[in-house]
């Protein structure tokens, strides 16, 4: 190989891995692994009667929020905090990776332009998951707030990746006090 191809080649490998990077900062992190478990079974001599046990039931599908459930798991309240839209500036460079502020640009996820007031599913030239799209939720500012806790406990089946800031609500005030100067 010549020294320009190596470069070239080089460069794109940095380039694919740096990509690769900011989409894993976007990843869901799963907050609690599943403990495995394991089933002994004892072999004893049957009858031909007798059935085999059942399987167990699988877990049941988590159930959305309610579109005007605005109740988080840490039960904080939005009206608790003041969001300062400078703070939330600079956290939302979390959220860059996915979604742009201005009006039109869909990337990953759809622009957030607006946001606040806004029925969800509604940005024309972005495909949401029927999840979202048919959650009937209007985005206020308490809504957000309870959605940046845990987007998938709000929408389970989302697309949004984002494992949310369960831990931070200032964070999340200070977020939508930065997507408010954005309308």
């Amino acid at each position: 190989m010549q020294v320009g191809s190596i470069t070239r080649f080089s460069r794109v490998s940095l380039g694919v891995a740096c990509a690769a990077l900011a989409l894993a900062a976007c990843a869901k992190k799963a907050d609690n692994e599943e403990a495995s478990t394991t089933t002994t079974t004892t072999t004893t001599a049957s009858t031909p009667a007798e059935a085999p046990a059942a399987a167990p039931a699988a877990p049941a599908a988590a159930a959305a929020v309610a579109a005007d459930n605005t109740d988080t798991v840490a039960g904080v309240k939005f009206a608790s905090y003041t969001g300062d839209a400078k703070k939330g500036e600079a956290d939302f460079i979390t959220c860059k990776t996915c979604h742009a502020i201005e009006a039109g640009v869909n990337k990953i996820g759809p622009s957030l332009h607006a946001i606040v007031g806004r029925k969800a599913g509604e940005i024309a030239g972005y495909t949401y998951s029927a999840a979202n799209k048919n959650s009937g939720i209007t985005w206020t500012e308490e809504k957000l707030f309870q959605y940046l806790e845990n987007p998938q406990r709000v929408v389970p089946g989302t697309k949004m990746s984002f494992a949310g800031w369960p831990t931070d609500p200032q964070k999340r005030a200070d977020v939508i006090a930065y997507l408010k100067t954005q309308s």
